[in-house]
């Protein structure tokens, strides 16, 4: 079965259709807050936003505001994330509304060890050198 990508019971279309007062009742106190008191932090990025959905480009936006929370209309669109060293490629579903675009572009990778290094430790002496 497919998977049924919702926000509380709602689907992606519903969602996006949803009025900015009605989707900051469903939000959790700390993501309500944050757009109400830092609405001027990302008003450019919410700016760039609706230019591109009317004029229907689907090219990502590029961005360092990592700590904007993901908003209805933005459902469907492509963002450029920096993550400190490059920017990372997020398309944004109804699963993620309510979430920060900085929690979708990880800022670390995950570290795998191997084989120590020659000289790396002293044990590393007796290891074969490749």
């Amino acid at each position: 079965m497919a998977e049924r990508i919702a926000y509380k019971g709602m689907t992606a279309p519903d969602a996006q259709n949803l009025g900015m007062d009605s989707y900051l009742k469903l939000l959790k106190s700390r993501q309500r807050r944050s757009i109400r008191r830092n609405a001027v932090v990302y008003r450019k990025l919410v700016q760039k936003v609706e230019e591109l959905r009317k004029k229907g480009a689907t090219k990502p936006i590029k961005t360092h505001v990592r700590e904007a929370v993901i908003l209805p209309s933005w459902i469907g669109m492509k963002f450029m994330v920096h993550n400190g060293k490059e920017f990372q490629q997020i398309d944004i579903t109804a699963g993620m509304l309510g979430h920060r675009l900085g929690e979708f572009a990880f800022t670390t990778k995950r570290v795998q060890h191997s084989a120590p290094g020659i000289r790396a430790t002293k044990g590393s002496k007796f290891l074969a050198v490749k």
